[in-house]
């Protein structure tokens, strides 16, 4: 059987590719080399994008209903350790994508829950769903990718596709096979993750703090479902070698400290500190050749100042199926036909990444990161500023701006 897609990963890329993909009556194979539920290592945090993507697959309404935390506010830490909370009800949120008007909220939800939700409606849109097979290589004929190859408990399989969307995360075997993979330290995050229980001062915020021992980066709280919690750090690759930083060691540093120390004097880590890499969009990666399309962060889509990855993974699912539809129809699967599915994508998102990027920069400069959260901890104006940005209501270029924090200075 040759399938119209052939999705390599079963994540929340790769799954939602799947649900747009029935849309649109597609013949579709999921594979994923594990087999669902799993433990993903991430914040765990569902942004606006997220939430404005899950409601376009009417999907929505059970997704808060899955054990997690709702988040009404985002909380800003300085490195002199003052906190802005920003509200995140003052604005709707305005999605790029759907063009959606929503209320501004987002969840924070364990990825095994979140992915084996999505992963289970993606398995009843599509025609084969094939757990635990490791693509070993891609099929290739006339100089355009026809397939896969790999196994399952052992067994050899193939499958052949019409189009492949490599959905199978930072260390693609899509993007290795193809020539796409790219790691550069300077477009790179590493971070660690571990979940606690008893972290006081849970509630419905999520928290970011750039603290001295990881700039450029920043440490993170995200509450979750029975007062547990999801504690971070995360940091620049080329920073992390270049100051010889382990992580580990910064994690308990500033859990141990003021003004964490008390939060955390009865918590309990419930695993041992786990890390991984994150592909920022500081940089645009190629991310398409003859049959093949990359999505999530095997594109590279990850914002260069959160973190965040999940809703530009879902905003390029649903622009590589509208891609792979008109590309059928145009019997054209060629790499230059295929490229207007990343120009469309960085046309939406770019910018954002681009403001984003400018953004990580300016967290190495620890006066202006004080000054900026300073000010929106004590001035209505300034903190309903950040806000509107974060809602897409105001333009987030005005943060790279100079003439911005002149403002700031006399606000």
């Amino acid at each position: 059987m040759t399938y119209d897609l052939i999705i390599v990963g079963a994540g929340p890329a790769g799954a939602t590719a799947a649900l747009y993909a029935q849309r649109h009556g597609l013949k579709t194979l999921l594979l994923d080399k594990a087999r669902f539920p799993r433990d993903k290592i991430c914040g765990d945090a569902l942004s606006g994008k997220v939430v404005s993507v899950l409601h376009d697959l009417e999907l929505l309404n059970r997704v808060a209903q899955l054990p997690g935390a709702a988040i009404h506010e985002v909380v800003f830490g300085s490195p002199g350790h003052v906190n802005a909370r920003i509200p995140l009800n003052r604005y709707n949120f305005q999605d790029g994508l759907t063009g959606k008007v929503m209320p501004m909220e987002g969840f924070v939800i364990r990825r095994e829950i979140f992915d084996d939700f999505l992963f289970q409606e993606a398995k009843k849109a599509v025609h084969k769903c094939v757990e635990g097979f490791t693509v070993q290589d891609l099929i290739t004929e006339n100089d355009h990718i026809t397939g896969v190859r790999g196994k399952q408990d052992n067994t050899p399989l193939e499958f052949h596709g019409r189009l492949i969307l490599g959905c199978d995360g930072f260390n693609s075997i899509v993007a290795r096979k193809t020539g796409l993979y790219n790691h550069d330290p300077e477009h790179w995050v590493v971070a660690i993750r571990c979940y606690y229980e008893n972290v006081t001062g849970l509630t419905g915020q999520i928290e970011l703090h750039f603290v001295d021992e990881i700039l450029p980066g920043y440490f993170w709280i995200f509450p979750l479902e029975d007062q547990f919690a999801n504690i971070g750090i995360g940091m620049r690759h080329d920073y992390l070698k270049r100051k010889n930083v382990d992580l580990k060691e910064a994690l308990q540093t500033v859990i141990s400290r003021p003004p964490f120390a008390n939060r955390f004097a009865n918590a309990r880590p419930l695993e041992t500190p786990v890390g991984w890499n994150l592909p920022v969009g500081s940089t645009r990666r190629k991310s398409y050749h003859n049959g093949i399309l990359l999505l999530g962060d095997a594109a590279g889509l990850i914002d260069p100042f959160t973190g965040e990855g999940i809703g530009n993974a879902l905003y390029s699912a649903r622009f590589a199926v509208e891609t792979a539809v008109e590309a059928f129809q145009a019997n054209n699967l060629s790499a230059p036909f295929l490229k207007r599915y990343e120009d469309r994508l960085w046309d939406t998102i770019g910018d954002e990444l681009k403001i984003s990027t400018r953004m990580q920069r300016l967290g190495r400069m620890r006066p202006l990161l004080n000054f900026t959260i300073n000010k929106a901890a004590h001035n209505d104006k300034v903190s309903d500023l950040i806000c509107g940005m974060m809602a897409n209501a105001f333009p987030k270029k005005q943060l790279t701006n100079p003439l911005f924090y002149l403002k700031l200075l006399f606000s």
